[in-house]
């Protein structure tokens, strides 16, 4: 029986543990071959990386929808190059998820 995504404290221990902030000049290749997904501010992005790789597609949907969660834009790209932006990032293959400010990671429970 798989877990659900709000349910897989496992999981979350482990996305929680492989965010980094990165320099955004880092992400460029990743960028240029479309596996960089922006996560807007307001979302955790541990919970969205737990969603993505439980393949929650009715969140993921929502979100996208609302303008929450998309790839990564050329304007945005040439704007984070430009200030030299470090991005919160975390890896969910394919994906790298990145957010430009995080707030403090939510507890688990």
């Amino acid at each position: 029986m798989q877990t659900k995504p709000e349910n897989d404290t496992d999981l979350r221990l482990k996305v929680n543990r492989e965010t980094a902030r990165l320099p955004w000049a880092e992400l460029l290749k990743h960028f240029a071959a479309g596996n960089v997904v922006w996560i807007a501010n307001s979302l955790d992005l541990v919970d969205v990386a737990v969603r993505i790789s439980h393949d929650d597609k009715a969140h993921i949907g929502q979100w996208m929808e609302a303008g929450l969660l998309a790839k990564v834009s050329d304007e945005q790209a040439a704007n984070w190059l430009e200030i030299n932006a470090e991005l919160w990032a975390v890896v969910v293959g394919p994906f790298i998820l990145v957010q430009q400010e995080k707030a403090v990671p939510a507890s688990v429970h």
